[in-house]
């Protein structure tokens, strides 16, 4: 009878040893390919969130009322534009009715006041209450089908200036941007100041973002005979969750257009 050979000891953990070194690299190369899937998802989590907070801050500075814009070192604040028209008369001392060409689209915001012209006043004017001055007391009422159409004022104003282009502009509350450590704020109801309020204390507060690193940079570059004003403003985002050292940095600029 023929003897029936099997395997000898050393050639059994060799075959052991050989399918451990497959698994370990197979394991790894599994991993890494995790880990790189895992890497790039983080990536364009965070690209996809810094294009959702730099278009949001962009779409509302584009409608800003220009001249309104200033800076410090942790906030932005602007005025929001509800509505422009044209004015055919201004009310005189101890009046409140500006006459005006009808608005295509009625503005329903709240607390709204009428800006003309706001010119050579500096940004904190824009900002106040002083009668004669360019912006008015609050607006109560807006007959724009009326015969001649009108904005009716809470209080008698009297403008300092008038309009080349006989323009009157109607502007929202302020609005407030600022950075406190990882969070973005957006600020809004909390009223007029002529000096630029940090981290105002009323009104109401969202978070725009919750993972920012470093300083959001916010910088304000005045019009000139070439160009319209620019907001330039950058921020970086990392990811806090997983703990990576990963960033990514977002700038933009938004080109603020100027009218009189």
């Amino acid at each position: 009878m023929e003897r029936t050979r099997g395997f000898t000891l050393i050639e059994l953990i060799m075959v052991i040893v050989l399918l451990a070194i497959v698994a370990t690299v197979s394991v790894r190369f599994v991993a890494l390919s995790t880990r790189g899937a895992l890497d790039v998802s983080e990536r364009q989590q965070r690209a996809l969130q810094g294009v959702v907070i730099s278009e949001q801050i962009t779409r509302e500075l584009r409608e800003a009322f220009p001249l309104s814009i200033r800076t410090s070192d942790e906030c932005l604040e602007w005025l929001p534009l509800e509505g422009a028209t044209g004015y055919t008369s201004l009310p005189t001392a101890g009046g409140d009715r500006i006459e005006i060409v009808p608005f295509d689209e009625v503005p329903s915001a709240s607390s709204m006041r009428a800006i003309v012209y706001g010119y050579g006043t500096g940004t904190s004017a824009l900002y106040g209450s002083a009668n004669p001055g360019s912006v008015s007391s609050p607006v109560a009422t807006i007959g724009n089908a009326a015969s001649p159409p009108f904005i009716e004022l809470q209080a008698a104003h009297r403008f300092a200036e008038r309009s080349p282009e006989r323009r009157v502009f109607l502007v929202g509350e302020p609005v407030s941007l600022c950075q406190s450590g990882r969070y973005l704020y957006r600020y809004s109801g909390y009223g007029r100041n002529p000096s630029q309020p940090l981290f105002p204390a009323s009104g109401n507060r969202e978070v725009l973002s919750a993972n920012l690193t470093g300083t959001v940079d916010f910088t304000y570059l005045p019009a000139t005979f070439q160009r319209s004003a620019v907001i330039q403003f950058t921020f970086t985002l990392r990811d806090y969750e997983t703990g990576s050292d990963e960033t990514t940095t977002v700038s933009q600029e938004v080109q603020i257009r100027n009218v009189p």
